[in-house]
């Protein structure tokens, strides 16, 4: 997926990493963290709602017993915006195989207001430690190799300046999805790319849960242009991903009253189901 002149990043030493790093606070304020999101994670000044449960998402894995996101239901309640933040997280439930936390994320706003951004209720595991007895009727996505399909290099120059994200992902869109960018929407609300970290750090349960809202919005396969924020996100991580690429499907059937759903499917490179996903959006017209 990077290019072969770019060294792969450890986990722990990418950009990804650093940008979603928490700090928990003294010991006298048990689950709470402060964070610094990145505006390299943006689209349109708004950060993406990826990032941002990737943030949340390891401070719980930091709370929590379990390390692994096995489940991990996200309402956003306001916009975030680059700077500071501060998570608030709590343990529910500590069983032996599975913990569920809780934990919300804060800033403040132009006031000095405490504001909530996002809400998330989310279930721990160890990946691991799951049998291995898949029996699946899913099938993996068929779309051409990287080299033949379209990156942001390919579209104009404006899109990478309003979407700093842009830079932080290597996304090769599936041809036959990317028809939107030219004027030629399919119509039929699908989106299929490849999907990695720019640094080439490799993907981990934890980047699932942005792989799953990094692509283009199916709304633009559907003829729709607008911006298309998140109110509800649940990911459901199926397994630790195998090394290499992983590939992303999106599909949505339903676009009404300014409002779609998005489903998600993430495979890696053994063609292994490893994480879905659902979300509601709401469609704001440009």
């Amino acid at each position: 997926m990077p290019e072969a002149a770019i060294a792969p990043a450890a986990l722990g030493d990418s950009e990804f990493d650093r940008d979603t790093a928490v700090t928990p606070r003294t010991a006298a304020a048990p689950g709470v963290y402060d964070a610094d999101l990145s505006a390299g994670w943006t689209i349109f000044g708004a950060v993406n709602g990826g990032y941002l449960l990737a943030v949340v998402g390891r401070a719980l894995a930091d709370a929590l017993p379990h390390g692994d996101p096995l489940t991990v239901t996200a309402h956003y309640l306001s916009a975030s915006r680059p700077g500071p933040a501060v998570i608030r997280a709590e343990t529910v439930r500590a069983g032996r195989t599975l913990s569920t936390g809780q934990a919300s994320l804060f800033q403040h706003d132009d006031e000095g207001r405490e504001v909530e951004r996002i809400r998330v209720l989310a279930s721990y595991g160890d990946l691991d430690a799951l049998p291995d007895d898949v029996r699946t009727s899913a099938v993996p996505p068929d779309f051409p190799p990287p080299e033949r399909c379209v990156g942001a290099e390919d579209g104009p120059a404006s899109v990478s300046e309003q979407q700093p994200i842009t830079h932080r992902l290597t996304l090769r869109l599936d041809p036959a999805t990317a028809g939107w960018a030219v004027g030629e929407p399919s119509g039929k609300g699908e989106m299929r790319a490849w999907f990695g970290l720019a640094d080439g750090r490799p993907a981990d349960p934890l980047s699932l849960l942005l792989a799953v809202d990094a692509l283009p919005p199916t709304a633009f396969d559907l003829g729709v242009a607008g911006w298309v924020p998140t109110v509800e996100l649940t990911v459901h991580v199926r397994r630790r991903p195998a090394p290499g690429p992983v590939r992303v499907s999106l599909t949505t059937r339903n676009y009404a009253g300014g409002y779609l759903e998005e489903d998600a499917e993430v495979w890696d490179s053994e063609d292994r189901l490893v994480a879905q996903s659902r979300q509601l959006a709401r469609v704001r017209l440009f």
